[in-house]
This record gives structure tokens, sequence and C-alpha cells, in this order.
């Protein structure tokens, strides 16, 4: 149990940490109430865990020396495709997620894309602007990595604790966007992030191999 909580907790914090969800929350503390935006955002984040965590359910029904083998293959090729992609990537490749980041949010008008709740959100521009980062938010992170790892794990180990270290990686990684985004910005590497990222599905992917 301890062992689902930490490699939750460790795979989601270094993988969303300088993710496009982290720059987009960046960008929205910086225009919007931290409040809304955190509340906005890491609910987002919780149901695409829940749901994942569901989803990692309904594939342990299968026999579990598939589930358990087949979760050892995702973590191997995920850290070396990450690793890979590090060594691949241009020193500028946190400008490019920060760019990327900007025009999701530049495109998103919750009006428009809602049009149901359109009165509703022109009244209040509070719950506008919680909308509106969820759903940017929820929409960036489907068929994500943190997606597929959170589902290899929750197939193969506990999912409650899985779930819980999942939503406290993202809860921490959503803290330090909103609070000190613009600080740590600048000075996050995506390169750097991508190959520790590989380096420790790697590593989760060999233990699990080594304690069958």
């Amino acid at each position: 149990m301890l062992q689902a909580f930490t490699a939750s907790l460790l795979l989601i914090t270094i993988s969303e940490l300088g993710d496009k969800t982290f720059f987009i929350a960046v960008i929205l503390s910086m225009r919007y109430n931290h409040r809304i935006v955190f509340s906005s955002v890491l609910a987002a984040l919780a149901v695409m865990t829940v749901l994942s965590v569901l989803l990692g359910q309904a594939v342990s029904l299968l026999p579990k020396v598939y589930t358990h083998y087949g979760a050892i293959a995702l973590f191997l090729i995920f850290g070396v495709k990450l690793i890979v992609d590090a060594v691949r990537m241009s020193p500028n490749s946190t400008e490019e997620v920060v760019k990327e980041a900007e025009e999701t949010v530049a495109g998103q008008n919750p009006q428009t894309s809602i049009p149901v709740f359109g009165k509703i959100l022109a009244r209040y521009p509070q719950i506008g602007v919680w909308v509106q980062a969820f759903v940017m938010t929820f929409l960036a992170e489907w068929g994500d990595r943190t997606q597929i790892s959170t589902i290899a794990l929750a197939a193969a180990n506990d999912p409650i604790f899985v779930t819980l270290g999942a939503i406290l990686g993202h809860g921490i990684c959503t803290v330090i966007a909103v609070i000190g985004g613009r600080l740590v910005a600048g000075r996050i590497s995506e390169r750097v992030i991508t190959g520790i990222g590989g380096v420790l599905f790697l590593v989760f992917g060999v233990t699990a191999f080594f304690q069958a």
C-alpha cells in the first residue's frame, strides 16, 4: 500500500511539474483569483485521477500476470521514451511548452465553448473562470502520460492509495504553479524534468519486475 502511494506520488509530481497543465495553471493564476484557479485545476486533475483509477480497476479484471507485466512494460517503455525525448529536446523546449499553454488559454472562451451556460457565465464571471480552468485542464490532461501511468498503477496496486498519492502529487504541482509559478516557471527545464521522469519510470518498472 505504501509502495502504491509513493509510486503514484513521485510519478505524478515529477511528470506534472513543467507540463502543459502546469503552465496553464501558471498563466491563469497571473490573471485571476488564485483560489478559483487552484480549486478548478485541482478538481479537474482529481476527476481525471478517479477516472484513470476506475479504468485501471477495469483492466485489473484481467489475469493478474497480464496486468502485472503489462504495467512493467508500460513503465519501461515510457521511461525509455522520456529519456530519448529529453536527449532530443532543444534548449528552448520549456518556452515551446509555455507557448502552447498560452495558445490554449487564449483560444478557450467559456461562454462560446459552453453556450448552455453562456448567460450564467456572463452574469457570474468567477464561475466562468472556474469552468474555463476546469475544462482546459481536463482536456489537456486527457491521454497524457500521467493518465496512462495512473491506469497502470491502479491495475497492479491498491486503487485507494494510488488515488491518494496521485491527487496529492497533483495538489503539490498545482500549489507550486498557482502560488510560485511566476518565479518557478522561468527556472524549470522541461528537458531535465523529462529526463528525471524517464529515470523514475525505469526505476519503478525494474522494481516491480524484481518484486514479482
